[in-house]
């Protein structure tokens, strides 16, 4: 008989095309899951059957509460290498096998940068009143050239980001807790002294730092109160860096111009929260990760990392 293997979060229903599955066909059976599920119960039940589990990105978290429930499962693959939803310690207890996947930091950088634009000349509702008879331009774009672009955390995507700004003729300043000046320097920004410093200095602030307990709520309403009533921020990182009700209620207020955001508190987004129809917000579902090139990496290492399994030899373990 045949393994399961459940890909989880299957969204657009592109997982079996979006990768070869036929080096695993005859071993597997695949079955890929659209629907998001909010709980864990609903998860323990569904997975339940499963040998294996392919899941994106740490949409769906892997507690020791939820190993427990699945005595089947022997593998979980997770796109890119690093997950922190996942405890591996419950699952070597179970002698569960965890796998990671390339991924690529190209997809988020251009959605930060589709965000920015996108707020900074007003692309949705000049589109849509272009559309539906409204008025012949109503709104007068931001500019970028000349204007400061605050950069929190210059890693892989921050100094990407970095580097668009400077094509656009910005003034790059960056910060995170462990950033040198020369750090800065090669990345072509400056070292501002503080975030506090930063969130003032910026006319545009983009977020980029891992989630841990020194980033978890690091803008909260204080800080986003020393941003200018101009400015404009934007979080494709991870939604609790930045206080969910302090960005709402800063935007209720007009005490910023807007804010770009890929990532929220809960995903999917239930249809009564309040993200939905905060003003001056131009929000996106999650689609930072969400690019061809990108899911034939995720799923295309996934039928490796099931095939190496297989095997017995297992490959990009994590944990």
């Amino acid at each position: 008989m045949k393994l399961r293997c459940a890909v989880l979060d299957d969204y657009q229903s592109v997982a079996a095309t979006a990768a070869d599955w036929s080096p695993v066909a005859g071993d597997i059976e695949v079955v890929s899951f659209a629907e998001h599920c909010a709980t864990e119960d609903e998860l323990a039940l569904r997975l339940a059957e499963f040998d294996m589990v392919v899941t994106l990105r740490e949409r769906v978290p892997f507690p020791a509460t939820l190993i427990d429930r699945l005595p089947r499962l022997r593998l979980i693959v997770a796109s890119g290498m690093r997950n922190t939803s996942i405890d591996y310690a419950a699952a070597e207890r179970h002698g569960i096998t965890v796998c990671g996947t390339a991924s690529t930091a190209t997809p988020p950088v251009e959605l930060t940068w589709a965000l920015l634009l996108g707020l900074a000349r007003g692309l949705v509702p000049e589109a849509n009143a272009l559309r539906n008879g409204g008025p012949w331009q109503s709104t007068v774009g931001a500019d970028l050239h000349g204007r400061t672009l605050g950069v929190l955390g210059l890693g892989k995507i921050g100094s990407r980001v970095a580097a668009v700004g400077r094509a656009f003729g910005m003034d790059v300043v960056a910060w995170s807790e462990n950033l040198t000046p020369e750090r800065a320097e090669q990345a072509g920004a400056r070292l501002a002294a503080s975030k506090e410093e930063l969130l003032g200095a910026g006319d545009f602030v983009s977020v980029h730092l891992v989630l841990s307990e020194r980033t978890r709520g690091l803008l909260g309403a204080k800080e986003l109160g020393l941003m200018r009533p101009g400015s404009y921020l934007v979080n494709t990182s991870r939604a609790a860096i930045v206080d969910q009700d302090a960005l709402l209620d800063v935007l209720r207020r007009g005490a910023i111009a807007g804010a770009g955001v890929d990532v929220f508190d809960v995903e999917p987004l239930p249809a009564d929260h309040p993200m939905r129809s905060a003003p001056r917000l131009l929000a996106t579902p999650h689609l930072g990760y969400v690019s061809q090139a990108n899911y034939a990496a995720y799923y295309g290492d996934a039928v490796e990392d099931i095939r190496a399994y297989l095997d017995g030899r297992p490959v990009r373990r994590l944990g």
